[in-house]
């Protein structure tokens, strides 16, 4: 696995700065921008330089950690002040993925609870915290591969939708760990990547990431997963998620719940991969997740050289869809599969 895949985000070496590969530009261009204002840190995660739940949850941390290392020197009430207020602005940048509010809130926790110490001596630890939710994120993505790759065999067809590999987490993926895991085992499988429009992450990040590992790879276009189906190709979806409702509902990037609907048509097994992080049990349904609206130039012209539609039409530009739990043969987590129904597997994982 090529380097830059498994190290994309990570603390700079003066610890007030976040490093991250701009994934806007791949696969054209390998490019890495130094983070250093909150500002950056914002623009960074609101235009998906970096994306994934769990990436943006280590970016978060990171990005905190870093903002309280450059505050060291300030008064003890001025620090914790600033702190608060940074991190309600970074969790401002994107509201569906909950791996955000999750990083940023464990961080929160840990300088509330050291609140007495030297503001010096909080900074160095949110950089210790920040680095363990990047080790466990790793630790994550392995047993997450481990428990996919149970559930498909050698020589299967895979369909996946958007980008939930190494790029969108830290190592292996979730969606895509399964089969990087079982390439390194010697195991071939052939995957068919949706482009997943409008912003094309299954073409310009997946294809490229199994292309790379050396994965059978074919991108097709989202309105072509009905024929891949029908033709027979496809033993199981694959897809990442960016929240997952406490009765399995589950929010992942527009296109996938049609995905799902299709595969229960064809009798294809659906599952979805994340780590417990993105299971948020506060959130009862999939119709209490906040769905994303994104600039409607993503659709007319973004990726084009000239518009694609007159300037005076309208577009609707979600950036998630949630699929029914009913359509979900499986969720996988790294504490195991969770089976329907799913108030009571997804509840258990926390007992």
């Amino acid at each position: 696995m090529s380097e830059y895949l498994s190290d994309h985000v990570h603390l700079g070496d003066d610890l007030t700065s976040v490093v991250i590969l701009d994934q806007t530009l791949l696969p054209n261009r390998v490019e890495y921008l130094t983070l250093r204002t909150p500002e950056e840190m914002f623009e960074a995660i609101q235009l998906l330089r970096v994306r994934g739940a769990p990436a943006i949850g280590i970016c978060a941390g990171y990005c905190l950690a870093a903002l309280a290392q450059q505050r060291r020197d300030l008064p003890p009430a001025q620090f914790g002040a600033e702190l608060h207020k940074l991190a309600q602005y970074l969790n401002s940048s994107r509201p569906t993925a909950v791996n955000l509010s999750w990083a940023l809130n464990r961080l929160g926790r840990l300088a509330h609870a050291m609140s007495n110490a030297a503001p010096a001596d909080i900074a160095d630890a949110l950089v210790e915290e920040a680095a363990a939710i990047h080790r466990e994120d790793i630790a994550m993505c392995r047993a997450i591969s481990e428990y996919g790759l149970a559930l498909i065999k050698d020589g299967d067809g895979v369909l996946t939708h958007c980008n939930a590999g190494p790029l969108a987490t830290s190592q292996y993926g979730t969606a895509l760990g399964p089969l990087l895991l079982g390439k390194e085992r010697g195991m071939s499988f052939r995957v068919f990547a949706d482009e997943t429009r409008p912003l094309l992450q299954g073409a310009r990040l997946t294809s490229y990431e199994l292309q790379k590992a050396g994965v059978d790879v074919t991108l097709i276009c989202d309105n072509m997963a009905s024929m891949v189906m029908k033709n027979g190709w496809i033993n199981a979806c694959f897809v990442g998620c960016d929240r997952v409702a406490a009765n399995g509902d589950a929010a992942n990037k527009i296109g996938t719940s049609g995905v799902a609907i299709l595969a229960k048509h064809y009798g294809i097994p659906f599952y979805v991969l994340g780590p417990t992080s993105t299971i948020d049990l506060n959130c009862p349904t999939g119709g209490d997740i906040k769905i994303e609206l994104r600039d409607p130039e993503e659709i007319k012209s973004k990726f084009y050289a000239q518009p694609m539609a007159l300037p005076e039409v309208k577009c609707y530009n979600p950036a998630f869809d949630v699929t029914d739990h009913e359509l979900i043969a499986g969720i996988i987590t790294e504490k195991g599969i969770c089976r329907p129904p799913y108030t009571q597997s997804l509840a258990a994982l926390f007992q």
